[in-house]
């Protein structure tokens, strides 16, 4: 298959449908990619049999996504305050665990860890019951204006607090990283959920505190339209003002509040997704973060819309 060139693959399409990590690298290789993001769900077992690949130059990673390997407990996944906590012990953990993904990266060559850094915490998913509000009643419904109203109170009175404490935890594990003489990126990413951080402006922020450090922007395209459509942030707008942050993408594109789908492909929309096409050229580590649904000739049609509009781009501004 056509070789995907610099662009790279994520796990996440196919890490359910295998128990053996050769199988699953070789199932991405066929779609032409050779070059891998190993996400937060790779095991220690699965990475037996994909780490003499990596040896051997059978396949390159890109990045690993926080935490990496896979440890199962809910204090540290992806969906929690993790940089963040108010408990210096968990606090302290999550650190820790950072610095591992780390050392795996060091370890396999990788450009960039990818971090969900925290959240502002709340008793229960808001986010799940905002989503069902704004599926069932629409964005501009009292149901669903009332509970975002809500919600965007205590987000926006309790982000300061959050921010510092992830810019913290940041700042140690890039001393160390310094130490260490890493040269390894941490992509902090936008998120899926409105109680999530960062925001980009709160990004901005951190990644301004921390200049000079190994600290960026881990731009999830869909993540960002997603969070645009509920209300949270002006996509577009902000971007403009965080684009020169960007080190890595995570392409897909979404249908209203559902997200990883090809892009182009399952929106049928050929033009809206091209807002992004500057800052995928742009970054330095492309991954497509696509779902299980997406086939292999969605894949390779959606690629070749994505390389083409970008040539397109290049060609015209020359």
């Amino acid at each position: 298959m056509l070789n995907k060139g610099e662009y790279s693959f994520s796990t996440c399409w196919n890490i359910k449908r295998h128990t053996v990590g050769r199988e699953m690298i070789e199932e991405i290789k066929t779609l032409g990619f050779r070059h891998v993001e190993l996400n937060y769900n790779v095991t220690e077992e699965l990475l037996k049999t994909i780490e003499p690949m990596i040896e051997k130059a059978e396949i390159g990673i890109s990045s690993v996504h926080n935490v990496f390997p896979f440890i199962d407990d809910k204090d540290y996944d992806t969906d929690s305050v993790l940089l963040g906590y108010d408990d210096e012990v968990k606090r302290k953990r999550s650190v820790e665990l950072l610095i591992r993904s780390m050392e795996y990266a060091v370890r396999y060559g990788a450009k960039a860890v990818v971090v969900h850094p925290g959240e502002v915490p709340f008793a229960y998913n808001i986010d799940s019951e905002l989503k069902k509000r704004y599926r069932d009643h629409g964005k501009d419904s009292p149901e669903y204006q009332t509970l975002w109203n809500e919600m965007h109170e205590r987000r926006a009175r309790l982000s300061p607090l959050y921010t510092k404490r992830i810019q913290d935890s940041l700042e140690e594990v890039s001393n160390h990283a310094l130490k260490q003489g890493w040269d390894v990126a941490i992509g902090i990413e936008t998120r899926a959920r409105c109680y999530q951080m960062p925001t980009l402006m709160e990004a901005k922020t951190i990644c301004d505190h921390l200049k000079g450090s190994p600290v960026s922007l881990w731009y999830d395209i869909g993540h960002a339209m997603m969070m645009d459509r509920m209300g949270l942030y002006d996509n577009l707008n902000d971007l403009q003002e965080v684009k020169r942050y960007i080190y890595g993408v995570h392409i897909h594109e979404t249908l209203e509040l559902s997200d990883h789908y090809c892009p182009y492909v399952h929106s049928k929309d050929l033009h809206f997704f091209d807002h992004f096409l500057e800052v995928i050229d742009l970054a330095k580590v492309k991954v497509y973060e696509l779902k299980a649904v997406c086939q292999p000739d969605e894949i390779h049609e959606s690629h070749s819309l994505i390389t083409q509009k970008i040539a397109n781009l290049s060609n015209r501004s020359a």
